[in-house]
């Protein structure tokens, strides 16, 4: 798969004015291989991108020269979601190299369709060893064997392609299927301040009303002749 690319001379903010014209600015790196500055047609990026992903390579044709690459790492923008640098990393085809390899889901679990299970995506990309020729584009995942609650797919039920090799646990659960949540019991909404403020209030006047009843019930004392005291 072939992208024309361009040298370029353009640096930091002035970037801008690159992507107004319809350019992704871009690096290429590699072992051995000083970084090339590069710019390439953003319409161009995007129709070989949707074909090859991240881990089909791609022949970058620069001033008549090949670079076999892949497309390692994408930025976009946060607000407009459009691409806003690329870099390629250039690879040798007689050496093996490390990649992180997209989940590509099918089909539909039963359990989740007939139980009302939740589907849970525990990843959605493992990292593959291979020759650059032999990466895949992507793992397939069958959610077709998602028969029974809390029932998971493994790394060891996914299909590795002759060449390739992955070192994560064969063990480590890729998707599962979950009971469904069970309906929450309704909780009270919590009393708010004014309705505290009121109760502190209510409080205060029964205490209040509480001493007025008890001074009329046991009047003060009074001290007559001689020292002592009598109630009147």
């Amino acid at each position: 798969m072939d992208l024309s690319v361009e040298t370029r001379e353009k640096f930091g903010k002035v970037v801008k004015s690159l992507r107004r014209e319809g350019f992704i600015p871009a690096e290429l790196y590699g072992r051995g291989l000083k970084n090339l500055h590069l710019s390439v047609a953003a319409k161009d990026f995007l129709k070989v991108f949707k074909e090859a992903g991240s881990t089909t390579l791609v022949n970058l044709l620069l001033n008549g020269d090949k670079h076999t690459a892949l497309i390692h790492d994408i930025d976009k923008d946060y607000l407009t979601g459009e691409i806003s640098h690329i870099d390629f990393y250039q690879v040798r085809l007689d050496e093996k190299i490390k990649a992180k390899v997209p989940l590509e889901f099918i089909g539909e679990a039963p359990a989740v369709k007939e139980k009302g299970g939740i589907l849970n995506k525990v990843m959605t990309d493992i990292e593959v060893e291979a020759f650059p020729s032999l990466l895949p584009r992507r793992l397939v995942v069958n959610l077709g064997l998602l028969h029974d609650l809390n029932k998971s797919i493994y790394v060891k039920d996914i299909e590795i392609p002759h060449g390739a090799k992955v070192y994560i646990d064969p063990e480590t659960a890729v998707v599962t299927v979950t009971q469904p949540i069970a309906e929450e019991k309704k909780i009270e909404a919590p009393v708010g301040v004014g309705e505290v403020k009121v109760e502190t209030e209510e409080k205060k006047a029964e205490r209040e009303a509480e001493k007025v009843k008890k001074e009329e019930i046991s009047p003060p004392m009074t001290e007559t002749k001689g020292g002592s005291s009598h109630k009147e």
